[in-house]
């Protein structure tokens, strides 16, 4: 069964998330490091603030340590502070639509509801829009630890210290000259 999502990118119904969406995840799906399979994925989320972060898909020649194009964009979305996705679109080239594979249904419920548009696309046009809860029905996910998916209060993120860089100041770089400290001491 095919599915036909509502609108085109380009169509006047189209919501503007769904565009920039659609033209992120192509765009990213070029640099994707497919060496093995040559099945190169492009794929956006949107966060809570309505940012756009893409990701594509990077293989190892010891296939399990590889990553698929979803991981790589909510890393990029966690990345730039984001802890929602309200939406996630995929792009890839095949006889059927690239839905995320089981790993990445279960990677991006950690973020997102049920709910959450998850759209299929190749380079030409939609293929197929569905819900989380549709590709991983009845699933375990944040609620079952008492949190809410993208819940940053419970998230164990680092608050903020006195002296800690944070998004306006970032931390330095490390080279030769920064000095790790890992133990239970102090910093000099």
């Amino acid at each position: 069964m095919r599915l036909t999502p509502e609108a085109q990118p380009g169509q006047a119904a189209e919501p503007a998330w769904l565009a920039a969406l659609w033209d992120a995840a192509r765009k990213v799906r070029v640099h994707a490091h497919a060496p093995y399979s040559r099945f190169a994925v492009g794929a956006a989320v949107l966060d809570e603030q309505g940012r756009v972060h893409a990701g594509c898909n990077v293989e190892n020649a010891a296939y399990p340590q590889g990553w698929c194009a979803e991981t790589s964009a909510l890393a990029a979305m966690v990345a730039a502070g984001g802890r929602r996705v309200q939406a996630v679109l995929v792009v890839g080239e095949a006889a059927d639509p690239v839905t995320p594979c089981g790993g990445c249904r279960q990677k991006l419920r950690e973020f997102a509801a049920d709910d959450c548009p998850i759209i299929v696309a190749d380079s030409r046009q939609l293929r197929g829009r569905f819900t989380l809860g549709q590709l991983l029905p009845v699933s375990f996910g944040p609620q079952h630890l008492g949190q809410t998916p993208g819940d940053t209060h419970h998230s164990g993120a680092l608050e903020a210290q006195p002296g800690a860089a944070s998004a306006s100041s970032p931390a330095p770089a490390a080279d030769a000259t920064t000095t790790l400290h890992t133990g239970p001491e102090a910093p000099p």
